[in-house]
């Protein structure tokens, strides 16, 4: 059987396939949400500062950033609620020694799963975006599911197309941020309704993946409190779904692997759609 899907695997790349790259540019300056370090890129040295015998120079990076800047994944050691994490442990002793040993980043298994993509402006009749601020129902994410013909299954990998990441690119970093007029997504409704349906990971295009109030900022993240800490679904942030949408790709192969930051609670990643050619 195994041999079978191996073959079976590499007659589908032989075949051509088109891969959608749902993750952002990291950028100095880029939008971000204002509760993790900034995301800071610089060259300690450059060509020619030291040039080799044979004429030959290398430049040499380094970078600064929160784990939780771009497109990232959030583990379950990054929320808590109650003084609890998502085993039951008191989350002031788990993280003792400066690392999350039990649920940090370092234990997200890489992701090679069926996904889904949830149009919700396609199924509301403002394909642009959601308003600022809307509350994405359960009843939104059913008829979207039922529009598309792509019913969300135990294991999936749902993404919620809210239109809002058309603002990452906006010249105002605040604007995506979107801390004075809210910014679309899931309640705790929305978060419940995914996690009954028994999905591994959910992700937005969004700068906290659910619904932010007018002026409310990150003030309650009730969705992240049902997925990360009740239900033990993983959250993925900052997606660019705007090409994949315009694709009209509603089902993929979804991959995504976390770097393994011990103890971490969240990662950059640059998650994939493959579909066939």
């Amino acid at each position: 059987m195994t041999a079978t899907i191996t073959r079976t695997l590499l007659d589908a790349v032989a075949a051509g396939l088109t891969v959608h790259d749902l993750g952002r540019p990291l950028t100095v300056g880029m939008p971000q949400s204002p509760n993790h370090p900034a995301y800071w890129h610089a060259l300690p040295r450059r060509h020619g500062d030291m040039v080799r015998a044979d004429g030959g120079s290398a430049a040499n990076d380094m970078i600064t950033m929160g784990t939780h800047v771009g497109t990232h994944i959030d583990a379950f050691a990054h929320v808590s609620h109650d003084g609890r994490l998502l085993d039951g442990s008191d989350a002031v002793a788990a993280g003792r020694g400066g690392k999350f040993v039990e649920l940090g980043a370092h234990t997200i298994a890489p992701m090679v799963r069926r996904g889904v993509l949830l149009d919700v402006p396609a199924t509301l009749g403002t394909p642009q975006g959601c308003p600022a601020g809307y509350e994405i129902t359960p009843d939104d994410l059913a008829r979207t599911e039922k529009n598309q013909g792509t019913p969300v299954r135990d294991g999936d990998v749902v993404l919620i197309r809210s239109g809002w990441g058309r603002l990452f690119a906006d010249p105002n970093p605040l604007t995506y941020q979107g801390k004075d007029t809210g910014v679309p997504g899931v309640g705790a409704e929305g978060a419940t309704w995914l996690a009954d349906r028994g999905v591994h990971a959910a992700g937005a295009d969004t700068i906290a993946f659910e619904r932010l109030a007018p002026g409310n900022g990150h003030a309650v993240l009730p969705a992240h409190r049902v997925l990360l800490v009740e239900r033990g679904v993983y959250i993925i942030e900052a997606l660019d779904l705007e090409g994949v949408a315009a694709a009209g790709v509603h089902e993929f192969l979804f991959v995504l692997s976390p770097l393994p930051l011990f103890g971490a609670t969240g990662s950059p990643a640059r998650p994939l759609a493959v579909v066939g050619a």
